[in-house]
């Protein structure tokens, strides 16, 4: 069996068929045996094919290369990954997690697991009575939820096992292919299955929010699961994501976080403002921004200004003293440079973005400090659509442009944005972190640094929300938008975000 060791997870060490029973329901006292009984026989199916697992994983490849391909576009390299129903453990392997955890019912499926991936560790056990004491980044269910005679049990025994930061990614098939996989199952091109659960989506929603879970989005893929050459890449890289086609996808994921609870202590805050040429928007903004969470931190950072907005922030510090007020003179240009150089020099656990033109009420951040310190969001962003607009706050070519791109975006990132640049976006510093560390998958595209953070947080699978505020026009200075070069931009940005986090 290799040097990986066979463990069995149940509650006491003489275990026989009845330790899988969860039921306790005292109006049915046999629910326990006929509980057991079911999952024998699902236990003694996948023992049966176990042998032929991986037989049937290659004439399945189409589907098995396609989950594979998206789960380590999911899941980055050397985290913590717990994996529920891994069968011989191929997929748990592909991940290269630094710790991997297999956990299945089947004993042989565990064992030839075992012998396959000796560097990882399966146990045979029941995911509805499941008892560890460590915790994961990432816990897969992958095509096993339908085999689970509790989901909602199951999914409360995982919320345990989870971080702030853990993600919890579900994948099943759609109800629509039934006909076809069983006609498959008979022609000897599928594993054979059991009778079991088709959940959709919006069931699986409804269970994970019972087990105190939130959904951060859901994706839906593979349109052809054959591989065809030039037609398999049309359907599953582009007509797979398009309305009336995505219904027809095989294969559905749905991710999700736990719900935070409350901290017992106030998060610290650094506001980072990005400046150029803005001398007289300098002390009203500072004066407008109240106090709230635990220390507070304001870092200006000055783009090379040559209206004597450094001399003026240098002013205003020394007549705030007891306010925690920095100055940074950024290195390149660019609001992206300047944010970065900011968000490097933080020391605050929440990390804020406001313009210096105040265009954003500096009043409404502390809404932004109690979306995210509450947990109903990981990055937070300013909504300037809803409220009406102050004046000629914003133009009304840009408004409908924003409208339109809002739609593109939140199609493109499975959540719902509307205005994708607002320039007030919060998020804590322990997840920027991870943003930038894996920044170079998309590499230095994006001159504003809004793509930045919302490609980056999608592809971490944060959960974002959207705080509307109003657009107040400015009072010193004027805009530098160049509303057709921004459209430009918008639609470059949508091409390249389809690129990396769709036709993956």
């Amino acid at each position: 069996m290799g040097p990986a060791r066979l463990y069995q997870l149940f509650p006491s060490p003489d275990w026989d068929e009845t330790d899988l029973d969860t039921s306790t329901d005292p109006f049915h006292p046999e629910g326990r045996f006929q509980t057991a009984a079911k999952k024998k026989a699902i236990r003694d199916h996948f023992d049966a094919c176990a042998p032929h697992r991986l037989s049937w994983e290659q004439k399945a490849r189409a589907y098995y290369e396609d989950q594979t391909r998206y789960l380590r576009f999911l899941v980055p390299e050397g985290l913590r990954v717990l994996e529920i129903g891994s069968g011989i453990g191929n997929l748990l392997a592909s991940l290269k997690p630094s710790r991997g955890l297999g956990i299945d019912l089947s004993p042989a499926m565990v064992n030839e697991a075992t012998q396959r991936h000796s560097t990882l560790e399966f146990r045979v056990g029941d995911v509805e009575t499941l008892q560890l004491n460590e915790c994961f980044d990432i816990i897969i269910l992958a095509d096993v939820v339908g085999h689970l005679l509790d989901v909602q049990t199951a999914f409360k025994r995982l919320r345990r096992l989870c971080t702030p930061q853990t993600r919890v990614v579900v994948s099943s098939h759609n109800h629509v292919w039934e006909p076809i996989l069983r006609l498959c199952e008979k022609v000897g091109l599928k594993m054979p299955q059991r009778e079991h659960s088709w959940l959709s989506p919006a069931d699986l929603t409804n269970l994970l929010y019972l087990a105190d879970f939130d959904v951060v989005k859901v994706e839906r893929r593979l349109l052809l699961p054959l591989r065809i050459p030039l037609l398999a890449p049309l359907c599953n890289r582009l007509l797979a994501y398009l309305p009336g086609f995505r219904g027809l996808c095989l294969s559905h994921y749905v991710i999700a976080r736990a719900r935070l609870r409350r901290p017992e202590r106030p998060y610290s805050t650094t506001i980072v403002i990005p400046c150029r040429n803005e001398q007289g928007n300098i002390d009203a903004t500072l004066r407008r921004i109240p106090q709230f969470g635990g220390r507070q931190e304001i870092l200006f950072v000055d783009g090379h200004s040559t209206d004597g907005t450094a001399e003026e922030i240098k002013r205003v510090m020394a007549f705030y003293p007891g306010r925690n007020i920095k100055l940074l003179t950024q290195d390149g240009q660019g609001k992206s440079d300047a944010v970065r150089k900011g968000f490097a020099h933080a020391m605050g656990d929440i990390l804020m973005i406001l313009d210096a033109d105040a265009t954003m009420p500096p009043e409404a951040l502390p809404k932004f400090y109690e979306a995210i310190a509450s947990g109903k969001g990981e990055l937070i962003i300013g909504c300037r659509l809803i409220y009406p607009q102050e004046g000629r706050a914003m133009h009304l070519m840009t408004l409908f442009g924003n409208k339109v791109f809002g739609m593109a975006f939140s199609w493109l990132l499975n959540q719902r944005i509307k205005d994708t640049l607002c320039g007030t976006k919060v998020l804590f510093r322990r997840d920027y972190e991870r943003l930038a560390a894996s920044r170079s998958y998309f590499g230095e595209f994006d001159p504003l640094g809004d793509f930045d953070l919302l490609f980056g947080a999608s592809k971490l699978n944060l959960q974002m929300v959207e705080i509307p505020v109003r657009y107040e026009a400015r009072t010193f200075g004027s805009a530098t938008i160049r509303r057709f070069a921004q459209g430009r931009l918008l639609l470059k940005m949508a091409v390249y975000g389809f690129c990396r986090l769709k036709a993956v």
